[in-house]
């Protein structure tokens, strides 16, 4: 288990100094997707130990769009932490991250607890608070964002920022599958999507979510908010630009780089 912790050394001094890396499977071409999740674990440990708290989670890679992006072919799951809010209302210095980019999720909130086996998407909606958009500020660790899906896990699934609407509606009154996305950059339409992007409904990630935590004796929590995956390819955040997602029935958020 050495390269675990030789591993965690690397991600965290990427993430201090700001400076890109190659990927972890160049050094050790035997890295499991298991080992990712390891390496996560090692991380998320020192940061709780040092005072931080998670609040969440996220799925990454749920979107076609995102796997095509990424060459990626299946959804990973990392920790959302405290330090990772934004407020919507300011901007945000992007020289702080390597090389920013921002996707558009549906967020859950989280009312009671989940644990698989057997959780459905029917579940979700009965245990979530309410729903509401938001911004993912993601920030790969990795030079080019070129990763392996055992590189991606062990960078928590380049978790960095999130920044949440104010609309914040019951979701047993919404079919999210069918809630439209417009993404816009400075003004000009980038993509569009419909929350079905995400794995046919954003609650079936939810639930596959779910369901891996209990297969590892965890669970989702009360009161965690889930990112449940970008339904766009994520676009770059610059200084001096916006970036703004429009839903259907959940408003907009914004992101400002400066």
């Amino acid at each position: 288990m050495k390269h675990i912790h030789a591993c965690a050394d690397t991600i965290e001094r990427a993430v201090g100094d700001r400076t890109a890396i190659g990927r972890l499977t160049a050094d050790f071409p035997d890295l499991t997707l298991d080992d990712g999740y390891a390496i996560q674990d090692e991380v998320a440990r020192r940061r709780l130990a040092r005072g931080e708290r998670i609040i969440g989670a996220k799925l990454g890679l749920t979107s076609r769009a995102k796997q095509v992006q990424m060459s990626v072919a299946q959804p990973m799951y990392g920790r959302l932490f405290s330090e990772g809010v934004h407020p919507a209302n300011e901007p945000f210095v992007v020289s702080s991250l390597i090389h920013p980019r921002v996707e558009p999720e549906i967020v859950f909130v989280m009312k009671d607890r989940l644990a698989g086996p057997g959780v459905t998407a029917g579940d979700v909606i009965a245990a979530t608070k309410y729903v509401c958009c938001g911004l993912e500020i993601i920030d790969s660790r990795y030079s080019d964002f070129s990763f392996t899906a055992a590189d991606v896990v062990a960078d928590n699934t380049s978790e960095a920022k999130i920044v949440m609407g104010s609309v914040m509606l019951d979701p047993a009154g919404i079919d999210l599958g069918l809630i439209g996305l417009l993404l816009e950059v400075d003004g000009e339409q980038v993509a569009t999507a419909a929350g079905a992007a995400t794995m046919g409904h954003p609650a079936e990630a939810v639930a596959l979510l779910a369901n891996w935590l209990g297969s590892r004796g965890s669970a989702i929590e009360p009161g965690w908010c889930i990112y449940s995956g970008g339904l766009t390819a994520a676009v770059p955040l610059n200084v001096g630009s916006h970036i703004t997602a429009t839903f259907g029935h959940l408003g907009s958020v914004t992101v400002r780089g400066v």
